[in-house]
């Protein structure tokens, strides 16, 4: 079965009357060279257990099981456990578990079911849960590269530079745990039902050490957000009203000992200075 044809994944949910669920942002590919191409990016071979997310039918899944030493593939939608038992009938190395992945004890999984293999994540994400579910996957350190398709628009913004438009207090969040590369666009004619917007695939690699160091990490993501949530105003004028227990010319302070200009947004901070002046608010 091709599962990325047309009339065949047409005739393939209407067998098991699968409806699409828009609360589940459940798009799924008709172009064959995408699931092929996503999978040789993941960089797979025996020696790698993949975990997937949002298996949809199983055309990726069907790639990765190709390619990898284990799968396995994490649904929320059981309405599809008839489906991918018949498109995956000969994957026998792959395992299909039907969960919420954002409640999912992701380190028992690497623990327990990647015992002995390099753990890895590959799958095209629903688009409603993008920013949770890479959250979860990039905080917990557990695997080695992570490539998924998401949105081009929050591609952009992961991967997005001091004084660019997308950069964002998300994509710095990324940069500290991960190296984001984009490795190529899908456009919307290559989905059942099409989505509005293009698509990008990207990979994350872990990082051995964050970019830059910092005494402490939580004070540094406050700042980070801070600076982003008002990012319109001052980078002084966005922290005053984030931390109103330190005095608004103590900030000032702060921002001028580290070099920059007190009427400079946080947009323009790298993610070394951002640490630098997090350090130096610390001290307060």
């Amino acid at each position: 079965m091709n599962l990325t044809d047309y009339n065949q994944i047409r005739d393939l949910l209407a067998h098991h009357g699968f409806r699409f669920s828009k609360s589940m942002g459940q798009n799924f590919l008709t172009a064959a060279w995408i699931p092929e191409k996503i999978a040789e990016s993941a960089g797979l071979d025996d020696q790698t257990a993949v975990l997937e997310i949002g298996p949809g039918i199983g055309c990726l899944t069907v790639e990765l099981s190709r390619r990898a030493g284990k799968v396995l593939s994490v649904e929320l939608d059981r309405s599809l456990m008839p489906v991918l038992a018949e498109t995956l009938a000969g994957c026998e190395n792959t395992e299909i578990l039907f969960a919420d992945v954002l409640k999912t004890d992701l380190e028992k999984i690497v623990q327990e079911d990647f015992a002995s293999y390099r753990p890895v994540v590959c799958a095209n994400l629903p688009y409603n849960v993008t920013s949770p579910v890479l959250t979860k996957l990039v905080t917990s350190r557990l695997f080695e590269t992570v490539t998924v398709m998401i949105q081009r628009e929050v591609a952009r913004r992961i991967c997005a530079g001091p004084g660019e438009k997308d950069y964002s207090a998300f994509g710095i969040l990324l940069q500290w745990y991960t190296k984001p590369e984009i490795l190529f666009d899908v456009p919307p004619s290559c989905f059942l039902p099409q989505p509005k917007v293009t698509s990008s695939v990207i990979r994350l690699c872990r990082r051995a050490e964050p970019p830059a160091q910092v005494r402490d990490e939580k004070l540094f993501f406050d700042l980070v957000r801070a600076a982003f949530n008002q990012r319109r105003k001052t980078l002084v004028n966005a922290l005053s009203s984030a931390f109103p227990r330190i005095e608004k010319g103590m900030l000032e302070e702060a921002v001028v000992s580290c070099g920059f200009d007190s009427r400079i947004r946080g947009e323009a901070l790298s993610i070394a200075d951002f640490a630098r002046l997090s350090d130096q608010i610390g001290k307060y």
